[in-house]
């Protein structure tokens, strides 16, 4: 990844952060304690006048490798 493809990133990465602080901390918490595989991450999104979506994942051995490679990347 050239060094300007990660500028974007983390400026992105930031203005997202100051954005939704309590989504950011969430996250943080929550990743903090640590996910197992076997996890449930549960998504609900509801746009302005629509119907609510859900969907949910059961956390694999190879989504943890992936969280965990990302989470490299953003360091």
């Amino acid at each position: 990844m050239n060094p300007a493809s990660i500028m974007k990133i983390m400026n992105a990465k930031n203005r997202f952060t100051e954005n939704h602080p309590r989504f950011v901390a969430f996250l943080n918490a929550v990743f903090s304690k640590g996910i197992e595989e076997g996890t449930v991450i549960e998504l609900r999104v509801t746009g302005p006048g629509q119907e609510t979506m859900m969907t949910n994942i059961k956390v694999q051995q190879s989504d943890l490798e992936l969280l965990k490679e990302l989470k490299e990347l953003m360091r």
